[in-house]
């Protein structure tokens, strides 16, 4: 949850509130979400209903994604959230989630060349976006949703992804899944020829900032908008990649919740490296909740009637 008031071109932030709660978990053996997942969402929701309530924004946005999407119970999973707490959440496309995560990193593109191939590495799915650069704002030529992300090879995966095979058969198994993308846009040839910027935004790519920052705790501050050369990022995946999961849950920018993903997420960013080299990558620690926002303000904007407003996103 993000809760924001205009400031300047960007916006001051109220309120912001996250938990891990693995919806999709079990979703890519039974296609549909578990009762203990949802019990944990609405609970997460419940909190967040709770601080709403407190800040009392003028707009309110909640959306689901890639689980909500996929999961045949999805539509009576979010008729309990509204019975529940409240928040009316509607399930939206690939091309908006692309968009909202574009918009939010549109600041990071400045100057970045020709074009942009944007990645948003999730629990159930990731996210890709190739976007056309440098004729006004950017554009976004073509994108794609692929149902693999950190919660999906953790599961089946297992103990397995902290070995070496299993950790080289999470990447063979989502470059299989990019070469359609590939296919259809011929990126590796783009960046042959110069002028892309690779940027990630997901949990995986900031805790690979971290790491090449040696930090004691996450700092936002200092990740979003880094660019990691390429041996930079190579080099924090092998240090992750050393250690187990007591290791990982001890590390300072990881922790016990997200120790069992760090891996997966690293196969998956392993995967989309080999398969589009670029010469650095840009962290955004931004997503589709700045993106939500910076639009809701855009739209407000243009009311004849506006005021300054709060405004949340969940």
């Amino acid at each position: 949850m993000l809760v924001g008031t205009p400031s300047g071109a960007g916006f001051r932030v109220v309120d912001s509130y996250s938990r891990i709660v693995r919806l999709g978990e079990g979703l890519h053996h039974t296609g549909a979400l578990c009762p203990a997942a949802m019990d944990r969402a609405v609970s997460a929701l419940r909190d967040c209903a709770e601080r709403l309530s407190k800040s009392r924004p003028r707009m309110v946005r909640a959306i689901a994604t890639e689980a909500c999407r996929r999961a045949r119970n999805g539509g009576e999973f979010l008729d309990r959230v509204r019975r529940e707490t409240g928040l009316d959440i509607g399930v939206i496309s690939t091309r908006e989630e692309a968009e909202l995560a574009l918009e939010s990193c549109t600041p990071l593109l400045d100057g970045a060349g020709r074009r942009a191939l944007l990645f948003d590495i999730g629990g159930g799915s990731t996210e890709l976006a190739w976007v056309r650069l440098g004729c006004g704002p950017p554009s976004l030529i073509g994108y794609a949703s692929l149902p693999v992300g950190v919660v999906t090879l953790s599961e089946r995966f297992g103990a397995a992804a902290f070995t070496e095979d299993g950790f080289d058969e999470m990447v063979e198994d989502t470059m299989a899944r990019l070469t359609d993308f590939e296919s259809v846009h011929c990126i590796a040839r783009e960046i042959r020829d110069g002028g892309v910027r690779l940027l990630g935004t997901s949990g995986t790519v900031t805790t690979l900032a971290s790491v090449v920052l040696n930090l004691e705790r996450y700092r936002r501050a200092q990740v979003d908008g880094i660019a990691l050369t390429r041996s930079e990022a190579d080099d924090a995946l092998s240090n992750l990649r050393a250690l187990d999961r007591e290791a990982l849950s001890r590390h300072p920018c990881v922790g016990p919740e997200r120790a069992d993903f760090v891996l997966p997420g690293c196969a998956i960013y392993a995967a989309i490296a080999s398969m589009w080299p670029a010469p650095d990558v840009v962290v955004a620690d931004r997503g589709l909740r700045e993106g939500m926002l910076m639009r809701m303000m855009r739209a407000d904007r243009a009311r004849p009637d506006r005021r300054r407003p709060q405004m949340a996103r969940t």
